[in-house]
């Protein structure tokens, strides 16, 4: 028993070491690829408020130029935090509002069991959010640019002159 275990630990081992080296890797990818989608649906979606507020209409959602104004801004703002990695835990919680919003508006006819809910992208941007709200924007971002000055008691501005000075 202890020489199988014993064949086991290197190879553990070494893909503990691997997964340790690497974890500035997820977030890091999950923030961008969630943070691109929402940029580019927030942008597309503020150059054709009409369209959207048409969309709302036909859901049946009050105020469906506001909603639209609302859900758009939210996209588009909360992408471009996602993807500097500024605000990451904050900027989370809008968008997973908003994709519950789509997923019980104008998705739910699509749900009739768990499969089909997991199947859906809105279900899993919110998955993804909701780990990057809990976990945070990982190593590569401005959030963990900030923490570090804070935790040196460096102020946040000092920082950024920092940063443009050597640039």
């Amino acid at each position: 028993m202890n020489s199988a275990l014993a064949i086991l630990a290197k190879p553990w081992d070494l893909a503990a070491r691997i997964g340790n080296a690497l974890s500035w890797l997820p977030p890091t990818v999950a923030r961008l690829t969630v943070g691109l989608v929402f940029f580019q649906s927030g942008w597309g979606k503020l150059h054709d408020l009409t369209k959207v507020t048409d969309y709302f209409m036909e859901l049946g959602l009050p105020a469906p130029a506001f909603q639209a104004t609302l859900a758009s801004t939210t996209e588009f703002v909360c992408g471009s935090l996602l993807l500097m990695g500024l605000a990451t835990r904050f900027a989370a919680v809008p968008l997973m509002i908003t994709m519950t919003v789509a997923l019980r508006t104008a998705l739910w006819s699509q749900i009739d069991s768990l499969g089909s809910l997991f199947g859906l992208a809105e279900f899993l941007y919110i998955a993804l959010l909701l780990w990057l709200s809990t976990s945070g924007a990982g190593p590569l971002s401005l959030d963990w640019l900030i923490e570090r000055a804070r935790q040196r008691g460096m102020e946040p501005t000092a920082l950024l002159h920092r940063a443009s000075s050597a640039v």
